[in-house]
């Protein structure tokens, strides 16, 4: 498998996911959110959680799933290393989240499901998301949506800051952070086989009749949902559906939009050129850091500060 010392996610991060977290970022309300967001929640339940309720993974637990953890971190040059977990979870599905102590969770569904060679795909995938540091995001807009009507009254309205405007950028964001991620898994892959392989199961895999699905059919049927854009309602439907429109927001692209998306990286020369060698690298370091810096931390502070003396004026005025 290819290795890439020093690797920047820079080097491989899809613009549409740069161009969305910048859109994110402008939406009026976010600044205030990210600063309660840093004031309110704290990684350590989480972890304790975990501890207590997960199998956490290493050499003598699920020690297959944990080699080819260890060689992902290797190859996308990671540390340090993040914690990983098996949860005993029937749904096929497999998370990362936490910034200061960022681990991966896999539910035993998808264990079940696909085999190592594709497990190693949606290994690397979430390793992409910490690596590009999606993973603060993510967990701020679960955070955020989930305690909208708490935070109205915990934070003197600022609930009433998660607009329809700032709900539809944390989940167009969190579908374009996919493929940045994506991207990570082929660096890792070099073949778009196995993850293709992979998101064909988890899109409707058995494990019964998996000698009934074929690669080929769900290729062409992602070639085929790419020609309904010729239809410009079809382009709306695709926007209802994702934004809501079956009552609920889509987190991730449809995966046959995700085979579309891969296949044109995978012949760029912008792909091409990493598989090389010639790539954006971190500092002097040499890999990526996922603690927060002192100067992060005095800057994050200084605005919970600055928050805290807000909610004491509006107090005051109030009474």
């Amino acid at each position: 498998m290819p290795t890439y010392p020093g690797i920047s996610s820079e080097a491989f991060r899809h613009p549409l996911d740069k161009q969305a977290e910048q859109t994110l970022r402008s939406v009026p309300g976010f600044d205030l959110l990210a600063k309660s967001f840093v004031q309110y929640l704290y990684e350590r339940p989480q972890q304790i959680f975990l501890m207590g309720n997960s199998i956490q993974a290493g050499p003598r637990q699920y020690p297959t799933l944990y080699g080819i953890f260890r060689e992902c971190l290797r190859d996308l040059d990671i540390s340090p290393e993040p914690s990983l977990y098996v949860s005993q979870n029937p749904e096929v599905n497999a998370y990362s989240l936490g910034h200061e102590q960022p681990y991966l969770i896999f539910n035993t569904g998808l264990l079940d499901l696909l085999d190592e060679t594709e497990l190693r795909t949606v290994v690397a995938h979430e390793l992409g998301h910490i690596k590009c540091d999606h993973s603060i995001l993510i967990q701020m807009a679960i955070w955020a949506m989930g305690a909208a009507s708490l935070l109205g009254e915990i934070t003197l309205g600022l609930g009433n800051l998660i607009t329809t405007g700032l709900i539809y950028a944390f989940y167009e964001w969190r579908r374009k952070a996919e493929l940045s991620a994506d991207r990570a898994a082929l660096l890792v892959m070099d073949d778009l086989n196995p993850i293709f392989n992979s998101m064909m199961k988890m899109a409707g895999g058995s494990q019964k009749y998996a000698n009934e699905c074929h690669l080929d059919e769900f290729i062409s049927q992602s070639q085929k949902y790419q020609d309904l854009d010729q239809d410009n309602l079809n382009q709306l439907y695709k926007f209802l559906i994702y934004n809501g429109g079956n009552g609920v927001f889509l987190t991730h692209p449809f995966p046959v939009e995700r085979l579309h998306y891969l296949t044109g990286w995978s012949t760029s020369l912008d792909y091409q050129t990493i598989r090389q060698g010639n790539y954006k690298r971190v500092g002097k370091e040499g890999s990526f850091d996922v603690d927060i810096q002192d100067d992060e931390v005095d800057i994050l502070r200084k605005q919970i500060e600055e928050l805290q003396k807000e909610i004491e004026r509006i107090k005051s005025e109030e009474n």
